[in-house]
C-alpha cells in the first residue's frame, strides 16, 4: 500500500495538508510544485489499496488523471475550492468541493477536522487573500491576526513562479519544515531567518511591481504588465491580491512578459467575487476559482482576444 499526498504549492495547499498531517501522521509521497503548475495527478501511479489525497488543484485540469487513478483501484480524497467541471462518481472517491467566492481549502479541511488546527487555517486564509474569512474563523480564538496574516502573504509569495527555480524556497521543503510545528507562533519563533529571507525578497519585487505600466483601464477593471523577470513572476499574484483588497470594486490582471506572450493573473472585483475562471478558461492553459485565476500562457496574438473578454467579463 503506497500514500500520496498531492498538492498545490502555496499557501492553501501547503497549509492544508500540513492539517491533515498534524491530525493524522502518514508516511506518503509528496507530489506538489510552484503555484501554476498544477497538473500534478500526472506524476502519480496508484493502484488498488494506495490512498491518494489531492489538496487545493483544480479537478478540471486534473479530469483524466484522477479518472485514471480511480479505475486503478486507488482510493482518492480530492479537498478543493477552484472550478472543478463535472465531478466524477465513484465509490472510491470523497469529493469536498466548494466553490464559493468566500471559501478556500484550508477552510475546507479545518471543517473536515472540526477546527483542530484553526490556527493554520487562518493563516492559510489570510495567505490566499481571503482576510475577511480568516477574521470571521479567528472568532473565540486567541490568535495574533496580525503575524498569522504576514505568515499566511509570505508562505503565499513563495510558490508563485513559472519554475521552481524562481522561489526561494520548494514547496515540498517549506513544508516538511512546517510539520514540526502544530502552532505558527512556535514555528515563526524557530525559523525567523526563513522569514526575514522571505519579507526581504518580497519588498524588492514589489517595489519591482509598483513600477508596473497600465495597458487598460476603465472604471471597473484594470490590466497592468510588468517586466519580464524572475522577481515579476514572483510578485505577480500577490500583487493581485494586494491591488484586489486595496480597490474591492475594480477588477484586475496582472500580465508578466514571457517570450512570445504573457502570464497572467487575474483577480475579479472582492464586491463581485465571480468571474476569474470563467474568463481565464475561455484561453489555453487558463484555469481557478471564481475570484481569483490565471493563465499560463497567453500569446501574444491573443492579447486583445483577452483584453475584449476582460472588459466584457467585468
Amino acid at each position: 500500500m503506497a500514500n500520496f499526498d498531492v498538492f498545490n504549492g502555496d499557501a492553501d495547499g501547503i497549509l492544508s495538508l500540513l492539517q491533515l498531517r498534524l491530525a493524522s501522521p502518514t508516511p506518503s509521497t509528496l507530489v506538489t510544485g510552484y503555484k501554476r503548475d498544477i497538473n500534478l495527478l500526472s506524476r502519480v501511479d496508484a493502484g488498488a489499496n494506495d490512498n491518494v489525497v489531492v489538496l487545493d488543484i483544480s479537478m478540471r485540469s486534473n479530469k483524466k488523471d484522477l479518472v485514471r487513478i480511480l479505475q486503478n483501484g486507488a482510493r482518492v480524497l480530492y479537498i478543493d475550492h477552484h472550478n472543478s467541471g463535472e465531478i466524477p462518481v465513484y465509490d472510491n472517491l470523497e469529493a469536498i468541493i466548494n466553490t464559493s467566492p468566500e471559501m478556500c481549502t484550508a477552510m475546507l479541511v479545518d471543517a473536515y477536522l472540526d477546527g483542530a488546527y484553526r490556527a493554520w487555517a487562518v493563516t492559510a486564509a489570510f495567505g490566499d487573500n481571503f482576510p475577511k474569512l480568516a477574521w470571521r474563523k479567528s472568532v473565540g480564538y486567541d490568535l495574533p491576526l496580525e503575524s498569522l496574516q504576514r505568515l499566511g502573504r509570505l508562505i503565499n509569495y513563495n510558490s508563485y513562479g513559472s519554475s521552481l527555480s524562481d522561489l526561494l524556497y520548494e514547496p515540498s521543503e517549506l513544508y516538511s519544515i512546517l510539520l514540526n510545528y502544530e502552532d505558527p507562533m512556535l514555528f515563526l519563533k524557530d525559523n525567523g531567518a526563513i522569514i526575514d529571507s522571505l519579507e526581504e525578497q518580497y519588498n524588492q519585487d514589489m517595489l519591482l511591481a509598483e513600477k508596473s505600466k497600465t495597458l487598460d483601464l476603465t472604471k471597473l477593471g484594470k490590466i497592468l504588465i510588468l517586466e519580464n523577470s524572475a522577481g515579476s513572476r514572483r510578485i505577480s499574484g500577490v500583487f493581485g491580491n494586494v491591488l484586489s483588497q486595496k480597490y474591492p470594486s475594480m477588477a484586475h490582471a496582472i500580465l508578466t512578459h514571457k517570450d512570445n506572450g504573457y502570464m497572467v493573473s487575474i483577480r475579479a472585483p472582492i464586491s463581485l467575487g465571480v468571474g476569474s475562471d470563467e474568463l481565464a478558461i475561455q484561453f489555453v492553459s487558463g484555469g481557478g476559482r471564481p475570484a481569483a485565476a490565471g493563465i499560463n500562457f497567453l500569446h501574444n496574438d491573443d492579447l486583445e482576444s483577452f483584453i475584449r473578454a476582460f472588459r466584457k467579463a467585468f
